[in-house]
């Protein structure tokens, strides 16, 4: 069935509304958090990963601030996310101290550190990207905020960089609706499942 971009668009927005309003309403979102972490950690494409990709999470999203030291003490280079001018910049974290409360109340690298070259990461050096998102199918189809901010970083990864994004069940819908330029996730990692994705083939 061919959609419209306008169908796809309103299609999208219903669905993220309803997946805000799940999430939102997610009981025990750290113990819940934590199990999928736990899950992602398991996995041989985190564990034969040396840089890897960590959203900070914000408001509902699944929680991976409790995550990040363990990931930091495994040894991989971890690198996180922050927004300029609306692209998104990638930076080597290394210590949780290196984290502050920006705006909108997002934890993000220190203004100070951002512009040090031993900081920059370029997205080809990454071999794990986690992604994050508002609502997920089974197929790994994906819809975000809307602003298109990981599409555009997503473009530039190697093909054989792994996308694994991180939800809750009640995220998980029958059929995200695509767009073109919309990737799809190689996997999708919840409390009671691991959902292999069709990724970007």
């Amino acid at each position: 069935m061919n959609l419209s971009a306008n169908e796809i668009a309103e299609r999208k927005d219903a669905i993220r509304k309803q997946a805000h309003a799940n999430r939102k309403g997610q009981a025990d979102k750290e113990a819940v958090s934590q199990r999928i972490t736990d899950r992602l950690h398991q996995m041989s494409q985190y564990q034969n990963a040396t840089a890897v990709m960590y959203y900070v999470d914000v408001r509902d999203e699944v929680r991976t601030r409790h995550a990040l030291p363990e990931a930091l003490a495994s040894g991989k280079k971890i690198v996180v996310p922050f927004c300029v001018d609306g692209e998104l910049e990638l930076f080597h974290l290394e210590s949780i101290d290196e984290l502050e409360t920006g705006m909108y109340k997002i934890l993000e690298p220190r203004a100070d550190l951002r512009q040090l070259a031993a900081k920059r990461v370029e997205v080809a050096e990454l071999d794990l990207v986690i992604v994050p998102g508002v609502a997920f199918d089974q197929n790994g189809g994906r819809t975000g905020h809307g602003k298109g901010y990981y599409d555009k970083l997503l473009e530039h990864a190697r093909a054989d960089t792994p996308l694994i994004s991180l939800a809750f069940e009640c995220q998980m819908f029958p059929e995200i609706p695509v767009a073109q330029h919309d990737i799809y996730m190689d996997f999708v990692v919840t409390e009671d499942a691991v959902y292999a994705g069709r990724g970007r083939a």
